[in-house]
């Protein structure tokens, strides 16, 4: 077995990994992707975060899947103190699986890595925004978060940002997690396998399961008949065509928004006519078997449950005749509707992506315009999810699915939309505005900000080619207890995972 590991923590590797093979219960996760990296400040990337998040790292506070509500982890209470500072007290007790104590100058540390410049954090980028925090200790178990503006949800907010060991070395992205969580890293294998083991020496109450192996494999069929024939115990993201048993199948409202991000600055779609008409010459409602019959058309990059979701937009509908008449006028007015378009896909990163862009590509050449499908795994898709672009005079159609969990817009549109975003390709003075108004608002004031942006982006500029709220689908055995919740295509808690008896 090829081990990331140095002498001294392969020992223990070995160790850990012969204790679990004497005793307790081990499962099998089957994924579509292998992780880019494990870096706890990567941990947004569903990739990352459902290896990490909860099982090697944690957060100061967290967000219940099933009420949306706002608990401790490990901070136990929080107090603003001004508008641009707050007090978070620290769970005592806690330690690092590497034996370092979970402190106020750990969270110091956590917070630095979070915010450094070797590489594009997303968290950072897609949580932040333009926020930058100073943290100081106040004392062992009490750390003041100062930021750089009024940020009213900064506690939740810090659900997100996972709290990484203070010996993590700095250079790149990491694939050796430290964390507080009940299981650390034993082996990466690259190419076939991660394996997490339960710690002894846990804060909280020890997992039922003791060792989680994740492998992954591209194509949903395959991840679902695994777990068919007992090779593997949950297939995270099947495609609704393979949820064909009801008694291991679960859907589940995922909190994912498909769209493709347009590189609205580049010819020809720079020119609005072409963005409505890429909209309108799609029959969504006829696509949607493709990804499963639940997904639900959308509007905007946030689903109902998000302060700020505009219930006013509707989505463009499928217009075929008028796409192409715009289209056409767009010609007669010399805009280069014949250049290539670039439609930019990601391996794996939902069932039936790429039939998607293939409906796509048939439909939009029935209007007149060529493009040719690009795809790419994680890690090269990440070049051109994030700025500085790699092609920057490309004109494409990017391929995104964005979850936003934590129930406000803010998590949304600055990375995605502002001139200063990290996805973003636009650059409107009134888009910026609008976020910056709404982000140190609260109440009314907060969500009729966001609620203008969304509007100005779907009816104004028309920014995407806006796609599907989306459905998941997951495939369990009778092995083990577990279903699905509105955070499983971010995350897989093995703490909440039961054997069966």
């Amino acid at each position: 077995m090829t081990s990331i590991f140095g002498p001294g923590a392969l020992a223990g590797a070995i160790l850990a990994a012969s204790a679990i093979a004497a005793g307790a219960q081990s499962i099998t996760v089957v994924l579509p992707e292998e992780p880019p990296s494990l870096e706890p400040c990567e941990s947004k990337h569903s990739s990352v975060g459902r290896v990490i998040i909860r099982n090697v790292t944690q957060s100061l506070t967290v967000i219940d899947p099933d009420t949306g509500a706002l608990e401790p982890l490990l901070a136990t209470a929080w107090e603003q103190i001004d508008e641009l500072t707050w007090h978070f007290k620290l769970r005592d007790g806690v330690t690092f699986s590497d034996g370092a104590a979970f402190d106020s100058t750990a969270v110091a540390a956590a917070i630095d890595r979070l915010q450094r410049d070797d590489i594009v954090c997303n968290t950072k980028e897609q949580t932040l925004g333009g926020v930058e925090l100073t943290v100081t200790p106040v004392d062992a178990l009490t750390v003041e978060i100062r930021t750089s503006e009024p940020v009213p949800i900064l506690p939740t907010m810090m659900s997100v940002v996972q709290m990484s060991a203070p010996g993590m070395p700095l250079e790149g992205a990491s694939r050796e997690p430290v964390g507080t969580g009940p299981y650390t890293l034993v082996a990466w294998k690259p190419g076939e396998s991660i394996s997490l083991a339960a710690r002894d020496d846990y804060w909280g109450e020890a997992p039922e399961v003791s060792e989680a192996t994740f492998v992954w494999r591209s194509e949903s069929a395959v991840r679902a008949a695994m777990v068919q024939k007992g090779e593997a115990d949950i297939a995270l993201v099947i495609a609704g065509v393979d949820a064909t048993d009801p008694e291991m199948d679960f859907a589940y409202p995922n909190g994912e928004t498909t769209r493709m991000r347009i590189s609205t600055q580049v010819p020809p779609l720079d020119d609005i006519r072409v963005r409505r008409a890429m909209n309108l010459a799609l029959d969504l409602e006829a696509m949607k078997p493709i990804i499963g019959s639940g997904a639900q058309l959308a509007s905007q990059l946030v689903g109902p449950a998000v302060n700020g979701f505009n219930t006013a937009l509707q989505p463009f509908g499928y217009d075929p005749a008028e796409a192409t008449a715009l289209i056409e006028a767009a010609r007669a007015d010399g805009v280069p509707v014949d250049t290539t378009i670039t439609i930019i896909g990601r391996e794996g990163i939902y069932p039936g992506s790429t039939e998607i862009l293939e409906a796509m590509q048939a439909l939009w050449s029935e209007i007149g315009l060529t493009t040719e499908i690009r795809t790419f795994d994680t890690g090269n898709w990440l070049r051109y999810q994030n700025r500085p672009f790699p092609e920057p005079d490309m004109p494409n159609v990017h391929t995104d699915q964005h979850d936003n969990l934590l129930g406000d817009a803010t998590f949304t549109l600055f990375n995605k939309y502002h001139s200063d975003g990290v996805n973003s390709t636009l650059a409107d003075a009134e888009v910026d505005a609008l976020i910056e108004k709404g982000e140190p608002a609260t109440g009314d004031a907060r969500a009729e900000a966001f609620q203008g942006a969304f509007a100005r982006l779907h009816d104004d500029l028309v920014a995407d080619i806006f796609m599907y709220h989306m459905v998941g689908y997951t495939r369990v055995s009778p092995r083990v207890t577990w279903k699905p919740s509105v955070s499983t295509n971010s995350e897989l808690d093995l703490s909440q995972v039961g054997m069966a008896d």
